[in-house]
């Protein structure tokens, strides 16, 4: 399974390939979309499209996990990551790649083990996780790690969606239900 992750932005759009062989996590390639911020947002939008979308036709992911949209407290700057978004997750749509979504936190844990992380600890994670010679751009390192979220739980976190009273996303790992993933982790970890 090809995974791609996105990480949105209007100024930088970090992206990241990683395949699923067996058990075996291989990294494809990464990137960041750097996009001219002296450009209208609407030239900028285009732009992540047409560029994401030659990205989708080379690699032809089987899946694309996105960030879930989280509260700014810059709500212009907020609109803007939300239109960066809705253009990565329409080219997606477009080109009928399955599309996962998960909040930050949640990936922070499933790859640094806390959803409070900061991004070089991410980011280094995910070099040692990928065996990467080079620490990724910080942009890239998150795209990678959605893409590593989602290979490494994404199964798991379809047959857990499915439990009563235990949900994933950004409120998973709340009461009994962070019992329930933890179990189903260890249990997936020890396949």
């Amino acid at each position: 399974m090809l995974a791609l992750g996105v990480d949105p932005g209007t100024r930088h759009l970090g992206w990241g390939f990683v395949r699923r062989e067996g058990a075996r996590l291989r990294h494809i390639a990464h990137g960041i979309l750097h996009l001219d911020p002296s450009e209208p947002l609407a030239l900028r939008l285009l732009d992540i499209d047409q560029r994401l979308d030659a990205l989708l036709l080379e690699y032809r992911p089987d899946v694309a996990s996105v960030e879930t949209l989280f509260f700014h407290k810059d709500a212009q700057a907020a609109a803007k990551l939300g239109h960066a978004r809705g253009v990565v997750l329409a080219a997606l749509a477009r080109r009928r790649v399955n599309v996962f979504e998960y909040a930050p936190a949640h990936v922070k844990r499933t790859i640094a083990g806390t959803g409070q992380a900061k991004k070089p600890q991410v980011a280094a994670m995910v070099r040692v996780l990928l065996a990467l010679p080079d620490l990724p751009p910080a942009d890239a390192a998150d795209a990678l790690a959605l893409a590593l979220t989602h290979l490494r739980i994404g199964e798991l976190g379809r047959s857990v969606a499915l439990l009563p009273h235990v949900s994933v996303g950004a409120r998973a790992g709340k009461g009994r239900g962070r019992a329930v993933l933890r179990a189903l982790a260890r249990a997936q970890l020890a396949k």
